[in-house]
């Protein structure tokens, strides 16, 4: 019965719907000059192409279907370990700076 939820759904519109967010994700990241909302916007990214590597896996005839679903979970994984290590740094600059605002931050300039 789950199946035919999914088959309803044509790839066209999944695959909107993951360049809308990769966009939405593109304009947080280079928009923002918090730390913690360009690391929003760079998640957001990541999961719009989970988006689309699992409606290619779904969608896609291929004689290894699992492969899109496999490189979601490495993407997902990476994700993770991506954001563990940027949200370390943030609150390291934050206890050094006192603040996170990336226009702010001129540790490295001379």
């Amino acid at each position: 019965m789950p199946d035919l939820l999914l088959v309803s759904v044509p790839l066209q519109h999944v695959l909107v719907l993951g360049g809308i967010l990769f966009a939405i994700g593109l304009f947080v990241a280079l928009s923002k000059r918090n730390a913690i909302g360009i690391l929003m916007g760079i998640e957001l990214m990541l999961n719009a192409v989970n988006v689309t590597l699992l409606a290619f896996s779904r969608y896609v005839v291929s004689p290894r279907p699992l492969d899109g679903q496999v490189f979601a979970v490495f993407v997902i994984t990476v994700a993770a370990a991506e954001a563990a290590v940027a949200l370390a740094l943030a609150v390291a600059v934050y206890k050094h700076r006192e603040t996170v605002n990336i226009d702010e931050i001129d540790m490295l300039r001379w």
